[in-house]
């Protein structure tokens, strides 16, 4: 069976172009970067040259890209490193309710010690409140951390406006724009974030690489303490192969960003508008306009997201869910109960997105096979009587 990958935010095929720009570092020998030898200055030069790539994929100067080993620790080191670096100023971190588990979990681990967490509520499309978050900064706040855009609903948040209030209030921010950085233009001096987070497996990259911009303004301090490698904000020799394949990356997605967004976004909403109008009782998740160009995300009543999953990969698709069947709480996903959905409600997710090999026959094979599926599930349905509901 010819399989169809409609699953790229879990993990996006790494490139061939990247994987061969990759390929002479694991071949051949290579120094250490910080080592003062010939073999060293070689190293310390090809991650520079990844560091300036990054960097201008999302308009920061070289120095400020400080390379991690992936979103989850570039995450954890903007958080917890600018919380406890600005504590003598305030113990209030203020985040929105959407929050990816690896910026809401470090600030909650922050109220241990003796941090107040405030998390500021969004619309029922996902886009944050603005008036309450505005009333949520003071003098007191350490950090504002709000996610450029959602993975799981797609939504695209008003980070400038953001970030508007917090230089007014004088607080740091942070913007964690790892499924957007190659998706849609980020320029961090016209947004005027203080940090980014980027990940690499994002752009067609490989896994175990992240960055993390710390702008001029922003003051932290390390969670990984060790030799002082990356400006003394995180310790450890680099990964040289995957940090030269994330330079790669970054440089392909600035170079063909524009059209590919453009062609994705074209089969997004041809996959939105055909499954919308094949099912009852079917709902986008997430902002129909202010939406990631590869995303498409719905619920549907009377059915469970994780069953879903298993018809479409009987089937040869691949997709992806905020069911709590998928949770390994049981719990009902955070991110569709902050829309205002009932637990009920949040369990029948299903999230398509798109990517670099995806095309019109990928898009019309989905369309075709998620009602059948849908119609079956509703037909063997315990939750409801009107559960037998058919798609149209």
């Amino acid at each position: 069976m010819d399989r169809i990958n409609l699953d790229y935010a879990s993990a996006a095929p790494v490139d061939e172009r990247v994987i061969a720009e990759m390929g002479k570092y694991w071949r051949e020998a290579i120094g250490n970067p910080s080592s003062v030898y010939g073999a060293g200055e070689e190293a310390r030069e090809v991650v520079e040259l990844a560091r300036t790539r990054v960097a201008g994929l999302i308009g920061a100067e070289p120095r400020h890209v400080i390379f991690t080993s992936g979103a989850t620790e570039a995450n954890n080191l903007a958080v917890i490193g600018t919380a406890l670096r600005n504590k003598a100023k305030g113990n209030k971190v203020v985040i929105s309710a959407l929050e990816h588990m690896s910026v809401l979990n470090p600030a909650k681990s922050l109220t241990k010690q003796g941090f107040e967490l405030v998390t500021v509520p969004v619309d029922g499309a996902g886009v944050v409140d603005l008036d309450k978050l505005r009333a949520a900064v003071d003098s007191s706040t350490a950090l504002i951390s709000v996610m450029f855009a959602n993975g799981e609903i797609g939504t695209i948040e008003p980070v400038k406006e953001i970030a508007r209030i917090a230089r007014a209030k004088g607080v740091p921010f942070h913007a964690d724009a790892t499924v957007a950085a190659g998706k849609v233009p980020i320029n961090v001096a016209e947004l005027d974030v203080d940090l980014l987070t980027v990940s690499s497996n994002d752009m067609y990259g490989p896994q175990g690489a992240g960055a993390l911009y710390v702008g001029p303004r922003a003051k932290m301090q390390p969670v990984i303490l060790g030799g002082g490698q990356e400006r003394g904000l995180r310790s450890g020799t680099e990964n040289l192969a995957g940090v030269a394949g994330f330079g790669k990356a970054a440089e392909l997605a600035a170079l063909e960003m524009a059209d590919e967004s453009r062609r994705l976004t074209g089969l997004r909403d041809r996959l939105i508008e055909g499954v919308l109008g094949s099912i009852g009782d079917a709902y986008l998740t997430g902002h129909r306009v202010k939406r990631l160009p590869h995303h498409a995300s719905f619920r549907f009543e009377w059915v469970e997201g994780e069953s879903i999953i298993l018809f479409l990969d009987m089937k040869g698709i691949t997709g992806s869910t905020g069911s709590a069947c998928t949770s390994k709480t049981l719990q009902s996903s955070h991110v569709l109960l902050a829309l205002g959905l009932e637990h009920g409600q949040s369990h029948g997710s299903l999230v398509f997105t798109l990517g670099r090999w995806s095309g019109e026959a990928d898009v019309d094979k989905a369309i075709a096979e998620v009602p059948p599926i849908i119609k079956r599930l509703r037909e063997i349905s315990p939750l409801t009587g009107r559960g037998k509901a058919e798609a149209k």
